[in-house]
């Protein structure tokens, strides 16, 4: 098959490249991550004046009509830049939740402003429980008559402390582990009873955890039907994983770079140590594992915007799988090729390999989804 990017695609991914390069150096990287909001608003606005951060979205909502593999091209070159600005959780499984079972007010009220870049939405769908098990809810929605009143606690929401809307699931019905009952709620981070704790995480973003405590919404908050959100996250989820892959595709593929470039450059004996053959194997280990990586992100791509199946999920869990592999194994081989100055703060190396790392538990970690494929294929 052919999997080369048509003329569209290609105009796409150079675009990305293009902004990347000119806009986003190692040094400025760590100016953003060090500031406030935690990354660049110009850069966040030059994604929307360029029309990126509206890839996803049908073309009569402003969007670009694109599917898995043009989101899964801004991730890529979004990962090798490795940017940490809020573009899967706001673009594609923000915007993603409120364009598949968003009402028509509700798509009006927040879709063409996240397709142009001036509305941020944030996710929070894990709890300190789940481990990422997102049918264990724990926060409760009570009906009120007029609304809701939601209780509980989210656990890591990337870019949930400078969001503009926040998209939560909480519990109108069912035990905790069930998926039926779980409902969707469009949440305003200004309302009263929410608390914002905002933290650091160990890749450069900045992310938070959410308290709600009796946070009122009126019915026109619930996004969807009333406890049926289960299959709605997890189809968005599988998307979200496509673009998971495509970022960690590009982040491994700088990483491979790197190497190779210091195994040519550090001199042992008066020789390059790239002359030594058990690094030489060691480098193509690492190529092995980048090679089928970029298989099942190419894969997982194809699948992320086909109607919910079991080869679906088995395909994005499969991919999942190998990536949160190869990213691990890709980080270790080269920090051990480069020595100390690998971990070092001051050298990108290590914030790549980092990010790889906060990839792989993104959305379920390799064993979670190794589980998950081999449940799937035994109930086939």
């Amino acid at each position: 098959m052919d999997f080369r990017l048509n003329e569209e695609q290609q105009m796409l991914q150079d675009t990305v490249a293009r902004l990347v390069r000119g806009e986003y150096s190692f040094e400025k990287r760590l100016e953003f991550s060090e500031s406030e909001l935690g990354f660049s608003e110009d850069f966040w606005k030059q994604l929307g004046e360029l029309g990126l951060t509206a890839v996803p979205f049908p073309e009569e909502l402003g969007g670009f009509g694109g599917g898995g593999v043009e989101v899964q091209s801004v991730m890529t070159e979004l990962g090798r830049g490795l940017c940490i600005e809020p573009y899967l959780q706001s673009v594609v499984l923000g915007g993603g939740l409120i364009s598949q079972v968003g009402n028509d007010a509700q798509k009006e009220q927040w879709l063409g402003g996240i397709a142009s870049g001036e509305v941020r939405a944030a996710v929070g769908l894990q709890e300190p429980q789940s481990f990422y098990d997102l049918n264990n809810v724990e926060t409760r929605a009570e009906n009120s008559g007029d609304g809701y009143v939601l209780n509980g606690r989210k656990a890591v929401v990337i870019g949930g402390h400078c969001a503009d809307v926040l998209l939560v699931s909480a519990r109108t019905g069912g035990d905790t582990r069930e998926a039926d009952g779980i409902s969707l709620f469009l949440v305003s981070p200004d309302a009263d009873g929410v608390e914002r704790r905002t933290y650091p995480t160990i890749d450069g973003a900045k992310g938070c955890d959410l308290v709600l405590n009796n946070v009122k919404v009126g019915t026109d908050a619930l996004l969807g039907e009333e406890g049926k959100a289960a299959d709605i996250i997890e189809y968005q989820t599988g998307r979200a994983i496509s673009g998971l892959c495509g970022e960690a595709v590009g982040a491994m593929e700088v990483a491979c770079d790197l190497t190779l470039d210091y195994l040519k450059q550090r001199k042992q004996f008066g020789v390059p140590i790239g002359k030594f053959q058990v690094l030489q194997h060691r480098m193509v280990d690492m190529m092995s594992e980048l090679e089928q990586a970029r298989s099942m992100a190419i894969l997982a791509a194809s699948v992320a915007d086909e109607p919910q199946s079991d080869e679906r999920r088995r395909i994005l869990a499969a991919a999942k799988n190998v990536i949160g592999r190869a990213g691990q194994f890709i980080s270790e081989k080269g920090i051990q090729s480069h020595g100390g100055i690998g971990m070092t703060w001051e050298y990108n190396f290590a914030h790549y390999a980092k990010r790889l790392v906060m990839i792989n538990h993104q959305l379920g970690d390799d064993d979670f989804h190794l589980e998950r494929y081999a449940a799937l294929l035994q109930a086939s």
